[in-house]
Parts: C-alpha cells; sequence; structure tokens
C-alpha cells in the first residue's frame, strides 16, 4: 500500500510556518487511514455477533468520519495545500454523522440516557433529550482532538491505542459487550500493525482519514458504555492538545499574544528543544497513567 501511494504521489503536504526539521517530511505517503479502517472492518465481520446493531452503528461511525476524512485528503492533494475542506464544512458534516448516531440510541429503548461520573456512584443524572446534544459534542470533540494529535510520527495511533485498550478493561454492559471487546480489540490490533510503519521515522501518515474515523469510533464507544467522562480521564492527552488550540487563537485574537511557541502543544515542544522521538515517547508514558488512572476510577466508586 506504502508503494502504491507513493506511485501516485500521494503524499503529506508540509505547512511552511511549521517546525523547519518538518519540510523532510513533505512527501511520505498519507491516507494510511485507510488500512487502518480495512483492517478493523475485516474483523468486525468475521468475529462479531452481526445480530447486534449496535456492531452496525460502528461500522457506519467508521465509514462516515473515515469518508469524510477521505474527502479533506483528497482536497488537500488535489489543491496542493495543508487546509483541506474548510472548518465549517467539515465540522457540518461531522455533526450530521454525530446527530444521526446519537439520535439513533436516544430512540433505542436498551440505551441509558444517565451520566455517569467518575468517583461517584450514586450520582447519575437523567439527560433526557438533552442526552442527543451532549453525545454529538462527545463525538464530535473526540474526532477533532485525535485529528489535532495527529502531528507526530506515532503520537496519535499510540494514544489512541491507549484509549481503546483501557475500554477493554471496562466492564461489560448488555448494550456495549460486543463493542468493547471485539471491536476495541480489532481497532487495539490494526493500530498496532499501522505503528510498525508510522513509527518514527514514519513511512505513511494516517491522516484526516485515519484521525477523524478513531476519535469518533472512540467517542461513540464511551458514549455506548456510559464512560464519557472517563474518556476525558483516559484521553487527557488528546484534551489537553485541542486545549492548547482553542486557548493559542484565543489569545492571539484577544490579546496579540501566543502562550505556545506553535499549536497544538506537541509543537510546542518540539521548538523548544526536545526531539520528536523524547516528546512522542513522553507524550505515550503520560497516556498510559492516565489509563492506571482512569482505571482505578472504576474501583473507587
Amino acid at each position: 500500500m506504502i508503494n502504491r501511494l507513493k506511485q501516485l504521489r500521494i503524499g503529506e503536504h508540509i505547512r511552511e510556518e511549521g517546525p523547519k526539521d518538518y519540510q523532510s517530511k513533505a512527501g511520505t505517503p498519507t491516507m494510511g487511514g485507510v488500512l487502518i479502517i480495512i483492517s478493523v472492518l475485516i474483523s468486525v465481520v468475521f468475529w462479531s455477533r452481526l445480530d447486534q446493531p449496535y456492531i452496525y452503528l460502528m461500522i457506519l461511525t467508521t465509514l462516515w468520519f473515515g469518508g469524510l476524512g477521505f474527502l479533506d485528503d483528497y482536497s488537500k492533494l488535489v489543491k496542493q495545500q495543508s487546509l483541506g475542506l474548510r472548518g465549517w464544512h467539515k465540522i457540518g458534516l461531522q455533526t450530521v454523522g454525530a446527530l444521526v448516531i446519537a439520535s439513533y440510541l436516544y430512540k433505542d429503548l436498551t440505551t441509558r440516557t444517565s451520566l455517569i461520573l467518575p468517583f461517584f456512584k450514586e450520582v447519575q443524572p437523567n439527560l433526557g433529550i438533552l442526552f442527543i446534544p451532549f453525545a454529538t459534542l462527545v463525538i464530535v470533540g473526540a474526532s477533532n482532538a485525535v485529528n489535532l494529535t495527529d502531528g507526530m510520527d506515532g503520537l496519535a495511533i499510540g494514544c489512541t491505542l491507549f484509549v481503546a485498550a483501557a475500554y477493554l478493561n471496562i466492564f461489560h454492559l448488555p448494550v456495549g459487550g460486543e463493542v468493547t471487546t471485539v471491536f476495541c480489540a480489532a481497532l487495539v490490533g490494526a493500530g498496532l500493525g499501522f505503528l510498525w510503519y508510522n513509527g518514527h521515522p514514519a513511512q505513511v501518515f494516517m491522516g484526516d482519514t485515519g484521525s477523524l474515523a478513531l476519535g469518533a469510533t472512540l467517542g461513540t464507544v464511551a458514549v455506548l458504555i456510559k464512560q464519557e467522562f472517563l474518556l476525558v480521564i483516559v484521553g487527557a492527552i488528546f484534551v489537553v492538545e485541542t486545549l492548547s488550540v482553542i486557548i493559542q487563537v484565543w489569545s492571539f485574537r484577544t490579546f496579540g499574544k501566543r502562550v505556545f511557541k506553535m499549536s497544538p502543544i506537541h509543537y510546542h515542544f518540539l521548538l523548544s528543544g526536545w526531539k520528536e522521538s523524547k516528546v512522542v515517547i513522553r507524550f505515550w508514558i503520560v497516556g498510559l497513567i492516565l489509563v492506571l488512572i482512569a482505571l482505578s476510577t472504576l474501583k473507587l466508586r
């Protein structure tokens, strides 16, 4: 696949305002997320119980957001620029897909619309109809968070592996058992295979095709197994990356000053003198610690 992408000249376009060392990555095959999606779907079809509707919901999530990412990547390649689809177009299409998923879950009688809060076993507020916008926000937010994190070799896929592996250790609910076993296990396997070629120096990038799909699936699984707030803990790397962008934009537009040397925050550490591999490995270490913290909350309720 990598060789084929090279032949088709489907290579990454690097922003000129980014780190100078990153210009050497220009031309590296991208849209490798197709490999992850295909691997996951093949595994799901072979190993899951296809009489359960939530597996089809996960397949829909993967294909919708993966297809949107594919359009974004294709737009970048055709226009030869790093912007891709316009921001509001992308957010709008993501929201449409997430609304469909959230609305289906709300109408399904087996779906719980209450929130499970870490450390508070007895406190489970019922959202009612507000479950739809809440679930939509979780799915769209997770999709974009992984997308923002995908800026260094192995960073996004490594952090995704930690979250998916954490889901496998969460107690099974009747509504989400098949999802947390087969789908997340398939995601871990596909992610490990991709990481082999995405580790520094990367031979292929996942592109928006992979990052948008991975983030959306993590968010959808969290909604299904009622662990939305646990996702904030175990996926705190994604949360911090997103917040760094929001803070940077707000600070520059309000005060004309930048808080970070560059956002998302992994670029800040790179421009501060850290090597790329050092940034990635330390983010992985933090990600692993977050998994342990998140799983401990299940025992401390």
